[in-house]
């Protein structure tokens, strides 16, 4: 090999290991905070969830090797009625004393055409696991990002309540997932 080949190839691996440890930042670990929502939305029932905690890992550089592990404690529902509260709470629908939390686990994700993310994982529900693929669409910056999308969940895969005429199947979920760096505290 002549010189001036070697110092092309020599220039073009170097230039190239460069571009690629800059263009990935590492990823940042960040924890679920305040000014989430994750709302259900139907004929009837509708209502929220007030609490949800967890741990993402993300970098924009690097979205599709992101994380999500997600707990929403069962009894942090709000229909707008107490006693629909508490009867969410009961065997037949959530089992909230054996089953206390809803959780998401990640196992891949990926980036659709759109530009959204496309976060396959875990979602479990009164003991029940199943794989569900949830849309995210992702703005912010290092320091902090949001998630949020729109999704369905049929309630009857996870033996949450039973066939009815009046609270249907699916339920729309709208959701917005705020996170923040974690800071180490000493």
């Amino acid at each position: 090999m002549d010189m001036k080949r070697y110092f092309f190839f020599m220039g073009y691996g170097i230039a190239l290991m460069l571009s690629t440890s800059m263009a990935f930042a590492p990823m940042g670990d960040y924890e679920v905070t305040k000014g989430h929502s994750i709302a259900f939305k139907s004929a009837d029932p509708s209502g929220k969830f007030k609490s949800i905690t967890g741990t993402v890992t993300y970098s924009s550089s690097a979205p599709t090797s992101a994380t999500f592990d997600l707990v929403i404690p069962v009894d942090s529902i709000s229909t707008g009625n107490g006693l629909m509260n508490k009867k969410a709470m009961t065997k037949e629908w959530f089992d909230q004393s054996t089953y206390p939390n809803i959780k998401f686990k990640s196992t891949s994700v990926t980036k659709d055409d759109k530009g959204e993310l496309q976060i396959k994982g875990n979602l479990t529900i009164k003991g029940v696991t199943k794989e569900y693929t949830v849309p995210a669409s992702v703005s912010g910056s290092e320091a902090k990002y949001l998630f949020k999308g729109t999704f369905y969940v049929n309630r009857i895969d996870f033996g949450v309540g039973k066939k009815s005429e009046t609270v249907p199947d699916k339920m729309k979920i709208v959701y917005e997932l705020p996170v923040a760096k974690k800071t180490n505290k000493k």
